[in-house]
């Protein structure tokens, strides 16, 4: 869809309606929602030790953190659909219930297959938070003011992602890992009290036939999510990507998806509307942020590696040396909007990742080992860079739609940014494994980490083969993410369109 003659011009606070009374604890909600969400995506990462010794399944674990990504990511698009027919406030009510109830079950999980399970229940809950807490913030504030509150929620997520392994290894190593799960009940039983005392969704003229919900679209899209996304997750991890498993899950995938286009055309009420893609801005974001995912997994996943293993660093400065990153973002997020009043959605976006390759391309060419200080300006640049980028694009995409489809949108957004991140997560993991593999002539990240670990049982030549390896490795995955940098602006170019189609404000809460 083209430009239409409107122009991205930020309308005056007076366009929108009055704000609901109580604003204030709904905002706190939506904060305490979208902590919960990101936390418990790593918060367990470092009590494996303290779970796997108490429960035993070692050869599972892995799918304490597949089982939630799994269910977040494939329920997104369907709590999107429910939130645009059956409003905010029950669709969050449900996901914050979920959550309380599996991270109580996780408390009181008896072996590993009943802590995956209410992971999974876990995840359930997490889905619905993510995408109906960035909706409701877009309903409660008018365009000009959605930069703040989105920096805000920005901020919350990164600095409880990146706290979360600190959070889950205090409460691990100094209580017990069951706390883990136990501390949510307390937070979210706030949220939740606030969400059901101050958040007032404004009457809405009654539906002229009563909604229906496309089941058979939501189940094809939880299937086709489920087998993809594990294909992703757990290729040339539990089983080599080339192996009967990897084509089978990919086949089938391949399959459902099919089938889900066909039960999605014929559906009155589909679960993902054919307009989330035909329409040109929503498409380019969606594809713009699954990039985003792509190239998030660098800093994320390989560079603590890095700083550990060719640094030296423990792990408290390794994660420092990521954290700084959440420091930028939100401070560059909230002051975008001065930018893109300027230039617009999609030249803010653009001058965004333009700055965000060219600094992950910087990554390769840091000394050997180098300072510590030297990637931390690398993530601190990077962190800036990147809230140029994302937040016009989501505030953008959401002021293009009304209310009806503003939840369906923003789901489909956070959906492609998490297939994009387990895209990622599978092929950055390849080509680290497949330098290692040439350098060293066998190993993987694991394996090295495991031996920088154990210096005792290398020489000091070995030891430093071993570093300048991971070196490559990991110099190798920031080139790959300033490629999907590359690939994020080179939709921005051919598919967004120049301006984009705001709408008033007259129709939001």
């Amino acid at each position: 869809m083209g430009s239409t003659g409107r122009t991205e011009r930020l309308p005056g606070a007076a366009a929108h309606p009055a704000a609901p009374r109580g604003r204030g604890p709904v905002v706190a909600a939506l904060m305490l929602g979208m902590a919960l969400a990101a936390l418990d995506g790593t918060v367990v990462s470092t009590a494996v030790p303290q779970i796997v010794g108490d429960l035993g399944g070692f050869a599972v674990f892995s799918w304490l953190f597949s089982g939630y990504l799994l269910a977040v990511t494939v329920t997104l698009p369907v709590y999107g659909k429910l939130s645009d027919t059956f409003g905010r406030k029950p669709v969050l009510v449900t996901g914050i219930v979920l959550f309380l109830v599996g991270s109580l079950l996780c408390a009181l999980a008896w072996n590993m297959a009943a802590l995956i399970a209410f992971r999974v229940v876990q995840g359930l809950g997490g889905g619905a938070l993510q995408g109906t807490v960035q909706t409701i913030a877009a309903d409660l504030y008018p365009l000009a003011q959605r930069p703040k509150i989105q920096a805000k929620l920005s901020t919350v997520w990164a600095t409880s992602a990146v706290a979360g392994p600190a959070v889950g290894g205090l409460l691990a190593g100094y209580a017990d890992w069951r706390w883990i799960f136990l501390i949510n009940l307390p937070v979210g039983a706030v949220a939740l009290f606030l969400v059901l005392r101050y958040f007032m969704e404004p009457a809405r003229p009654a539906p002229t036939a009563r909604p229906r919900v496309d089941w058979a679209g939501a189940l094809c899209v939880f299937a086709a999510g489920t087998l993809l996304l594990t294909a992703l997750v757990q290729g040339g991890i539990a089983w080599p990507w080339l192996s009967p498993p990897s084509l089978a899950l990919l086949g089938g995938s391949a399959v459902l998806v099919a089938l889900t286009v066909v039960v999605e055309r014929r559906a009155a009420e589909p679960i993902i509307p054919g307009w989330v893609w035909r329409r040109r801005t929503i498409a380019a974001v969606n594809l713009a942020l699954g990039a985003l995912g792509l190239l998030m997994v660098a800093p994320t996943v390989f560079l603590p590696t890095y700083a550990q293993s060719v640094l030296g660093l423990g792990p408290i400065a390794a994660g420092f040396v990521l954290s700084v990153m959440t420091l930028s973002w939100p401070v560059s997020a909230a002051l975008s909007d001065r930018v893109y009043n300027r230039i617009g959605f999609r030249r803010c976006a653009m001058l965004g990742i333009c700055l965000a390759m060219l600094i992950l391309l910087a990554f390769p060419l840091l000394p050997f080992p180098g300072e510590p200080w030297q990637p931390a300006l690398i993530m601190l640049l990077l962190g800036a860079a990147l809230g140029l980028f994302q937040l016009p694009l989501i505030v953008g995409v959401q002021s293009t739609v009304g209310w009806s489809e503003r939840g369906t949108t923003t789901a489909s957004v956070l959906f492609c940014r998490q297939v994009g991140q387990s895209l990622g997560a599978a092929l950055f993991g390849a080509i680290a494994n497949g330098v290692l593999l040439s350098r060293l002539g066998g190993g993987s990240l694991d394996s090295v980490s495991h031996a920088l670990e154990n210096p005792t049982t290398l020489t000091a030549a070995g030891a430093d083969g071993l570093r300048r390896a991971v070196d490559a490795a990991v110099d190798h995955v920031y080139v790959g993410a300033a490629a999907a940098a590359g690939l994020a602006l080179l939709v921005l170019v051919l598919v967004a369109p120049r301006r984009f189609p705001v709408i008033q404000d007259k129709g939001d809460v």
